[in-house]
């Protein structure tokens, strides 16, 4: 099976940008597909605990609710590394399915044939 990532590099500054790799995920994880949302730059802070509880965009789920959905369907959330060091984001600031990776997992992702989307 082809593991589905979706890029997130926006966080609260534009919450459509934010919330629809979310989207395209969680469809994604309940077709029992391997999804992973990969956040870098200011969509990091999305793997933060309670960030995302006020972002929402019209026509959208509120993005809190859709991470939560995201995890529980199977979802994994990935924050860069090189973006969360910076900000001081650490393990313990991170939302139940979150964790912290550095780019050499991301490129054996890729190299495995890992399938990306990116807004």
């Amino acid at each position: 099976m082809t593991r589905i990532i979706t890029h997130a590099t926006a966080g609260n500054e534009d919450a459509e940008r934010a919330t629809m790799p979310f989207v395209v995920a969680n469809i994604a994880a309940t077709a029992a597909q391997s999804a992973a949302v990969l956040l870098t730059i200011e969509g990091v802070r999305l793997a933060t605990k309670g960030y995302a509880d006020g972002i929402a965009k019209d026509g959208l789920p509120p993005l809190g609710e859709l991470i939560g959905q995201f995890v529980a369907n199977g979802g994994e959330i990935w924050a860069c590394g090189a973006c969360t060091k910076p900000r001081g984001i650490g393990e313990d600031d991170l939302v139940a399915g979150a964790r912290i990776v550095n780019a050499a997992f991301i490129v054996e992702q890729l190299a495995a044939g890992a399938a990306t989307l990116e807004w």
